[in-house]
């Protein structure tokens, strides 16, 4: 299958390919071509599934490309779907907060971007797919989703912004002279400040990291940000629970999925969320 790809992308032929590793969702492939590197991403099995929308991703990738935030985009095979972008050469997860936040900044305020991700519909999209394939739902489901409609009435409303959706420490490259973010699959037009709670879950910032994530960004709400940490880890153990239905990769995603619930009640039993939620 990767050489038929390849052959599309690459009719003179290449110099080398070799596959790499990380990713839980989808295939990704180093590729050496006409003296440059490049890294092939062929999407995984029914990940429409999970939110996912391929030509969403498209245009997300190169709206950071263009901010100066992502690789540059070379490729985009339709209509499967395969992204084909340049190679950065670095320490994947090496992030600090310092680092981060002013990219996303500057992805919050770039111009709109194709898609939409609202978390709090997203954990229901989930719960929906996950009976189809006839998951059954885990024990936690029904008091998280309670919290997550109290958070949701909690937050209001808000001006949805370009945002990534998925930081994890693995979507950070770091080339010795500066940061790039990848894997732009869940991007949509959303909530910030889901954006910046997501990266503080996935890189286990304590409460003064917080705080010192909000000051490096320029703003925003603690209350609102300890919030939405819930809401990211609620969403991670729901793609989880959908994964075990669809995925074709050896990974112990049923674990993964208990991770995150135990985590999300956890911080549910914080004495900052209880104040943050209120009542």
């Amino acid at each position: 299958m990767i050489e038929r790809i390849v052959e599309r992308v690459w009719p003179a032929g290449i110099e080398s390919v070799e596959p790499l590793g990380g990713g839980i969702t989808n295939h990704n492939f180093k590729i050496r071509a006409g003296g440059d590197t490049f890294v092939l991403r062929i999407g995984g099995k029914d990940t429409e599934l999970l939110g996912i929308d391929r030509g969403v991703e498209h245009a997300a990738a190169l709206a950071a490309a263009a901010l100066g935030i992502g690789p540059d985009v070379v490729a985009f095979v339709e209509p499967e779907g395969y992204l084909v972008t340049r190679f950065v050469e670095g320490e994947v997860g090496r992030v600090t907060a310092a680092d981060a936040a002013p990219l996303l900044r500057r992805f919050h305020e770039g111009p709109p971007i194709r898609g939409r991700f609202d978390a709090f519909r997203v954990v229901e999209a989930y719960a929906h797919a996950a009976r189809e394939l006839g998951i059954t739902l885990p024990p936690g489901f029904g008091d998280a989703k309670a919290t997550a409609d109290r958070i949701e009435r909690r937050r209001g409303t808000y001006e949805p912004r370009p945002c990534h959706n998925d930081l994890l420490a693995a979507n950070f490259i770091h080339d010795g002279d500066r940061l790039w973010i990848v894997d732009w699959e869940y991007a949509g037009m959303g909530d910030p400040a889901f954006d910046l709670a997501n990266f503080a879950v996935n890189n286990e910032l304590d409460e003064a990291a917080d705080e010192a994530l909000l000051h490096a960004y320029g703003g925003g709400s603690l209350p609102v940000h300890v919030l939405m940490r819930f809401m990211s880890d609620f969403r991670e153990a729901m793609w989880a629970v959908v994964q075990q239905g669809i995925a074709a990769l050896d990974f112990d995603f049923g674990a993964y999925a208990e991770k995150h619930f135990a985590r999300l009640e956890a911080s549910a039993a914080e004495r900052r969320f209880k104040e943050a939620l209120g009542g």
